[in-house]
């Protein structure tokens, strides 16, 4: 086993550092969106008037007689909090690009995730100069949800090789998987049209999405029956096959967290849409995205993380795949 020296100990990172800095860009694409429905429940939305300075001519909250100084302070935290999710997908970067052997698709995702923010940074301003008009913070929040689905793949990249991918599901599973995340993403969106329909407009002089709440919670629960259709028969399907503890994993979170946001779901529209049930519906819809797209990642193995002491040609023993 060759000795490294003590610059390349150093300044080369351990797989544990770089998966644990994978793992903090999930976690901090799902707090930026989940610090984002605070500004909404809370009417914070316009607490800074203006992008990228917050009033004009200055760039944090100053005293004004008509916007509270809370909804400045929320508006503003979630945009200073823009700057750590940035820090945090850099760090992930440098890491990427300093492993060695070099892992090209650790260092894509990684790159996809940085220019992300800043794009996903520049809706958000678009929804502050359009006075948050509800097509606008849609967008917003489908944007974190593809950040955060990309983030997944991070997380999972961070852990494994790069050789050429093998299904440790079967062909129809795979199809059933294509389905079940198609219908997750119309499940968001759909999420995000309840809101824009309903009283939480993140300022009160916004206009709302003018058509009828139930009606887009009938659209919103139908697409929930049908991701946890499919789920049924995913895991139907999972049984026949001897399937990878990650995938076991993901398949069982999962299942809980659709579950979970479900009852949270049902709370929240009968008791009259309490702001903490918003935000925390909101999470759950982070959580759910997340869970998607590790199910999607761990449906391909592409041997093991090559490493310091391990051959990249090493192979997991491969598992076999069910009819």
């Amino acid at each position: 086993m060759p000795t490294l020296s003590l610059p390349e100990r150093i300044t080369r990172p351990s797989a544990r550092l770089v998966r644990a800095s994978a793992v903090a860009v999930l976690v901090t694409q799902m707090m930026i969106a989940v610090t984002g429905a605070v500004v909404r429940v809370t009417g914070s939305g316009l607490g800074c008037p203006t992008w990228p300075q917050c009033f004009p001519g200055s760039m944090v909250p100053v005293s004004h007689a008509d916007i509270a100084p809370l909804h400045q302070a929320v508006e503003f935290g979630n945009r200073l909090l823009t700057w750590v999710v940035a820090a945090t997908a850099l760090l992930c970067l440098l890491l990427a690009w300093r492993v060695r052997p070099a892992r090209p698709r650790l260092r894509l995702l990684a790159g996809l995730v940085l220019i992300g923010v800043p794009v996903q940074a520049v809706i958000g301003g678009m929804t502050v100069l359009l006075d948050l008009r509800w097509w606008s913070v849609s967008l917003h929040f489908m944007a974190s949800a593809v950040l955060i689905w990309i983030s997944g793949l991070l997380v999972k990249a961070a852990g494994e090789g790069d050789e050429k991918p093998y299904p440790v599901i079967s062909g129809r599973m795979r199809g059933v998987l294509v389905a079940l995340t198609a219908v997750a993403a119309a499940m968001v969106f759909a999420g995000t049209l309840v809101t824009a329909a309903g009283p939480h407009a993140g300022d009160p002089s916004t206009p709302r999405l003018p058509v009828s709440i139930p009606l887009l919670t009938q659209l919103h629960g139908l697409l929930v029956m049908a991701y946890l259709c499919l789920l049924a028969v995913f895991g139907f399907w999972l049984r026949g096959t001897s399937p990878t503890r990650g995938l076991l994993r993901a398949y069982a979170t999962a299942c809980l967290v659709v579950l979970a946001q479900g009852v949270v779901g049902s709370v929240q529209y009968v008791t009259g849409v309490p702001e903490a049930l918003v935000v925390a519906h909101v999470l759950g819809a982070t959580v759910v995205i997340a869970t998607v797209s590790l199910l999607w990642a761990e449906s391909r193995h592409r041997g093991p993380a090559p490493n310091r002491r391990q051959p990249r040609s090493a192979h997991l023993a491969s598992e076999p795949v069910g009819s």
